[in-house]
């Protein structure tokens, strides 16, 4: 037995971050079949009776939907443009022969990754109102793209330098250009990988609410988190409305780490393996 406790030590830290992380979606889950005085009075208890009234007000808001695809577009259009581009900077940096050019953009990409994106909401607001996207998804898809290059960029650069150069010298004698490396080899190669920082980044795009705050104002270009506050004067402080729409926000999320899990994992474990 006391050999024994040692190696249970990991397993029980790990058991008490995952009940620390959980709870607080489980507490939601449960809140949103609740009625409102059910939440307050007894609000780490089980609903009793068991409602579903709260995802009916919820989704009977007529913009709900709305909302729903203005966060599914910006989420998804910015991250696949952050991923592209970072593709072919990582690929740059990793192939092409410029050691001092690759560490001058490895330490702007470094440096980027130290600031924090809060630090510059007052110049970006500026920026956006100057270049007239003030009030467009625009002013949204373009700084979430930017801010997620730095860390897919080490990520898959990390990933590129296992890859075997022969396999891209065989392309280049089948006459492959630079594109068709890219397009054939790399990509195909990195899937696992890709999947991985695309997740991690439309997690970040979609739950992202301060610069959606700030830079839209019109109500029918709301993403749903800052939609989801709004709910709370709407619905009179209704608690289980809120929280009902907070798991409607969180449907996209789980769908994609069910659907996607195995890729996810690929990518993890072989960035830990090959980098």
């Amino acid at each position: 037995m006391g050999r024994l406790f040692p190696k249970c030590i990991p397993h029980i830290i790990l058991m008490t971050y995952v009940i620390v992380v959980i709870y607080p979606l489980f507490f939601i889950l449960t809140a949103s079949f609740k009625i409102n005085s059910n939440i307050i009075l007894h609000p780490w208890g089980l609903p009793k009776p068991l409602i579903i009234q709260n995802y009916i007000d919820a989704l009977s808001n007529n913009l709900i939907g709305r909302y729903f695809w203005n966060s599914l577009s910006v989420a998804t259009i910015a991250t696949a443009l952050s991923i592209l581009l970072a593709v072919t900077i990582a690929y740059a940096l990793t192939r092409m022969k410029f050691p001092l050019f690759s560490k001058i953009v490895y330490g702007i990409l470094l440096l980027a990754l130290l600031i924090p994106p809060a630090s510059l909401l007052i110049p970006l607001y500026i920026m956006v109102k100057d270049l007239g996207l003030y009030n467009s998804h625009l002013a949204l898809i373009l700084p979430y793209s930017s801010f997620g290059i730095p860390l897919t960029v080490f990520v898959i650069a990390a990933f590129l330098k296992s890859i075997p150069t022969e396999l891209e010298e065989a392309g280049i004698m089948d006459g492959l250009s630079a594109y068709g490396l890219l397009g054939r080899i790399i990509i195909p190669l990195t899937l696992p990988t890709l999947v991985t920082v695309f997740i991690l980044n439309f997690l970040s795009n979609w739950n992202e609410y301060i610069m959606a705050s700030l830079f839209l104002s019109n109500q029918l270009l709301r993403t749903l988190p800052v939609a989801i506050v709004s709910f709370s004067d709407k619905f009179n402080m209704n608690y289980g409305a809120l929280c009902a729409s907070v798991m409607v926000s969180v449907i996209p999320v789980i769908l994609i780490f069910i659907f996607l899990q195995k890729q996810i994992i690929e990518g993890v474990t072989s960035g830990s393996i090959k980098g």
